[in-house]
């Protein structure tokens, strides 16, 4: 079951009306990027009440202060107080970003994610966790903080370019592999384009929602949401820091490769598991391309980690298909090796 808070809905424009009718806001401010202010605006502008639009820069080389400053610096010219609403109209950089602009502004107004991407609406906009890039290190500065709705409409997936699709099935991939091994065996067996994306994206939904559930803070078990990213983020901001481009959902895959590996080492998972789980990633996403002379720097990113603790490591590994165990301590000696197996 999905909260009160998060809805599934085929008319966006129709649930946000009715939602807001319920509110007193005094202003509106909907933020959007190029993207979404082009496929995503037009099915909601015209049965929203009166509002003012910005828009910023899309991807996450923008998630950054900077462009924090030019929304908070709108809703400042706006003279929004405290009983404003942001709404928020993109994917989980947006998301992200703005959710953390709106939940800072004034100590916190109301703010609601319309995630258009399939990755925002299985993983970002699902849990509370707001906030920005600093100086190449993913999400280094941030809150929790819940929004005050969250609607999830595949009518938006339909305006996604292959590559965000793909992108955004990493994640649903994850969830399936961490909490359901039939699930994973019905994906496997379908091609990207093949999937029913409306009872993939409820899956994820209700099985990310009931984990933040029992551990709204990551305390314990929300750490397994975290599968592949350990080694998926090292890889990215390496990437990302020798300007490189590479979508998130690409390094997390590569990230549930090399994670899979280590736990096949430590008899977690049976090399039958470990050898579907990389052929049929590889076939989806492809390879990632950096060289064996650049797994050493690549590696030592996994030091800066946030999940880190006492300058030690720690991941999510596989228990097997359908289960997983978070707070597991890799050396870069182990990232080394996950990502040579990845290259082979």
């Amino acid at each position: 079951m999905l909260p009160k808070h998060i809805l599934t809905t085929q008319n966006p424009g129709a649930t946000l009306v009715q939602f807001i009718s319920e509110k007193r806001y005094s202003q509106i401010l909907i933020i959007t990027d190029p993207n979404t202010s082009e496929h995503c605006y037009p099915h909601i502008k015209d049965q929203l009440p009166a509002h003012q639009n910005l828009e910023v820069k899309a991807g996450e080389e923008h998630k950054n202060l900077e462009t924090c400053i030019a929304i908070w610096q709108k809703l400042t010219d706006m003279q929004a107080d405290r009983h404003a609403l942001v709404l928020v109209l993109g994917g989980g950089v947006l998301g992200d970003m703005a959710g953390f602009c709106a939940a800072t502004y004034k100590r916190g107004i109301d703010f609601i994610l319309a995630p258009t991407t399939l990755l925002a609406q299985v993983d970002a906009s699902i849990g509370g966790k707001l906030g920005v890039d600093f100086n190449h290190f993913k999400n280094h500065i941030g809150v929790f903080q819940e929004p005050a709705l969250t609607i999830l409409c595949s009518t938006f997936l339909k305006t996604l370019p292959a590559n965000e699709l793909r992108s955004g099935f990493a994640e649903v991939i994850k969830h399936a592999l961490i909490s359901d091994a039939s699930l994973w065996q019905e994906i496997s067996n379908k091609t990207l384009v093949d999937q029913d994306w409306d009872k993939l994206l409820r899956h994820s939904a209700e099985f990310k929602y009931s984990i933040i559930a029992q551990d709204p803070k990551e305390k314990g078990i929300r750490k397994i949401l975290n599968a592949g990213h350990t080694i998926g983020h090292a890889l990215e901001s390496f990437l990302l820091m020798q300007q490189r481009k590479v979508m998130h959902g690409e390094a997390v895959a590569a990230g549930i490769i090399a994670e899979a590996f280590l736990a096949h080492e430590r008899g977690l998972l049976s090399a039958e598991a470990l050898n579907s789980i990389k052929s049929y990633l590889t076939d989806v996403f492809g390879n990632i391309h950096f060289s064996s002379d650049e797994i050493e720097f690549i590696a030592a990113y996994a030091l800066q980690d946030k999940k880190n603790k006492d300058n030690r490591i720690l991941c999510v590994l596989l228990n097997g298909i359908g289960a997983a165990q978070w707070d597991c301590e890799i050396s870069v000696e182990d990232v080394k090796r996950a990502l040579a197996f990845y290259l082979s």
